[in-house]
């Protein structure tokens, strides 16, 4: 795709990134296949190929306005269109470029500008984000359905979390979301962990892993999250830390592009490439590991796997976690068009609630198909996503594989 970026944009990082991989597109359309958002409005602005376009057009100087913001905004950055499209082009990152030029040029309503100041400033914080959901719950009863049904009960308490015994050590993201809505997935992977001989430790300091604000086109604030993790982080890896061990996948996502994302800081990038070198999926590590040694007892209910966006596109680690479970002999159904987003997307659910729940209608349609007793995933926002409107509970494939370790494990 030829370009006209203007010379002052052009010759910043940002331009000539951006302009690189505009010129890599060749608009042949494949993405737009694979496209939850195309597929579901059939408008050609809401498919990956018609947002480079506005995102080339507003990058190149034309006038832009809230139509051009509406058709990035409603993007999932499910990444499907990174694994279709046949010359490479990264997407995601384009969005990323462009989402941050757009809202430097186009004024939000009011009401948007509170929304997503409310959720940068809740949800990457746990005891803020406690607060609200206690009042929430309070007001539970006078709430709209859709949003009583979207409010999370109370969690279970926690399982023990064994305690560092073991030469092999792992870090853990603790997060921020997963921390309060399911911090029993953390401490099931410390627990099959630890059967395998591995010490997951977690670390004081750390937290949000910085996607919330960089989708929300924050990224000053998304590097200050990055940044102060590294800062957590870095004495245990040069104590010898094997690996940052990521649960949510759709932060896994974001923890193994820290090395991209501060490569232009002079003080954090090394550290940043290292982090991000040491990132992995716990897929990736169990699957590596003796698990037969362990005299597993997995549950003889039959069960579904939604591989979220982000394993399946964004870390390409499609069909390692089924295999796992199969494995271990599990008895895993198989599920229509599993390449499909749940809708769920980060904040999406929250900022476009009727696309959200449109894509979760056909996906648990799909996922519930042959009658499952669970379904299976791996991050907190397709979980409590799927959970709110789906028959069956929802549970991450950690918890699952926790449950058949054996009793002295």
């Amino acid at each position: 795709m030829q370009t006209q970026l203007p010379q002052a944009f052009r010759t910043t990082p940002e331009g000539h990134e951006a302009e690189a991989i505009l010129r890599a597109c060749v608009h042949c359309g494949f993405c737009t296949a694979t496209c939850p958002t195309y597929r579901l409005l059939g408008d050609e602005r809401d498919s990956p190929r018609g947002r480079i376009y506005l995102i080339k057009q507003l990058l190149e100087g034309a006038p832009v306005s809230r139509i051009t913001q509406t058709h990035l905004d409603r993007c999932l950055t499910c990444r499907s269109c990174e694994i279709t499209c046949p010359s490479g082009v990264r997407y995601a990152r384009l969005l990323e470029i462009g989402r941050l030029e757009v809202e430097r040029r186009v004024r939000r309503p009011p009401h948007q500008v509170l929304t997503r100041w409310a959720v940068r400033r809740v949800v990457p914080r746990p005891r803020r984000l406690r607060r609200f959901l206690g009042l929430a719950r309070l007001a539970r009863p006078l709430l709209p359905a859709g949003l009583r049904r979207q409010l999370p009960r109370r969690n279970e308490p926690t399982p023990d979390w064994p305690e560092p015994r073991h030469a092999r050590r792992m870090l853990i993201l603790e997060g921020c979301a997963q921390a309060v809505l399911t911090p029993q997935v953390n401490a099931a992977l410390a627990r099959i962990l630890d059967a395998l001989g591995i010490s997951l430790v977690r670390v004081a300091g750390a937290g949000c892993c910085g996607a919330l604000s960089q989708h929300l086109a924050a990224a000053d604030e998304a590097h200050a999250w990055m940044r102060r993790n590294i800062d957590a982080w870095w004495p245990e890896i040069e104590a010898g830390a094997e690996a940052v061990v990521v649960s949510a996948s759709g932060c896994g996502v974001t923890v193994k592009e820290y090395g991209e994302q501060l490569a232009g800081d002079g003080a954090y990038a090394e550290r940043a490439r290292r982090v991000a070198e040491l990132a992995r999926d716990p897929v990736e590590i169990l699957e590596k590991e003796p698990l037969e040694n362990i005299a597993w007892r997995p549950t003889a209910e039959p069960l579904v796997f939604h591989p979220p966006c982000t394993l399946q596109h964004g870390q390409r680690l499609a069909g390692r976690v089924e295999a796992l479970l199969d494995r271990l002999g599990f008895d895993r159904r198989p599920v229509a068009d599993r390449h499909l987003c749940c809708g769920a997307a980060g904040s999406h659910a929250v900022l476009q609630p009727r696309l959200a729940n449109r894509l979760r209608a056909e996906r648990l349609a799909a996922l519930q198909a042959s009658a499952p007793a669970q379904i299976a995933t791996a991050n907190v926002g397709c979980q409590h996503h799927l959970a709110a409107a789906a028959g069956v509970p929802v549970r991450h494939w950690l918890e699952v594989l926790a449950e058949a370790l054996p009793h002295d494990s």
